[in-house]
């Protein structure tokens, strides 16, 4: 069981390299990051050019934690997706590059992507 774990585990990491690298080749616009947890969603806009964070969001945000019961569901996720959305385009930024992280898109991943893009956000 415990050799299975690991590779599972490197597996995800070998994605999330995969995903990055490519990613980084489009260095004009900022990258979405999204990290999804058992329990939270956090998403970030990251500059890579001067490695700082433009905007950051997450379920564990007051914002969202008013809005929603639990943070592990899609409607939280979609939360999180409006919330980097209205901060991103504050700050003047409206077009990113999606990083799943490694993660299949789909569930709680394709949530925020699709709340973010009914947001104004352009990936």
């Amino acid at each position: 069981m415990k050799g299975k774990v690991v590779n599972l585990r490197s597996g995800l990491e070998r994605r999330k390299i995969r995903v990055r690298t490519e990613i980084r080749r489009t260095a004009d616009r900022p990258r979405l990051c999204v990290v999804r947890t058992l329990k939270h969603v956090y998403a970030q806009v990251i500059d890579d050019r001067t490695g700082t964070t433009v905007a950051s969001a997450s379920t564990l945000s007051p914002e969202i934690r008013e809005q929603v019961k639990r943070t592990w569901t899609k409607e939280a996720a979609q939360a999180v997706g409006k919330l980097i959305a209205q901060k991103s385009k504050e700050k003047g930024v409206s077009t990113v590059a999606f990083d799943r992280s490694g993660r299949k898109y789909h569930g709680r991943i394709k949530a925020l992507a699709d709340a973010a893009r009914e947001s104004g956000l352009a990936f």
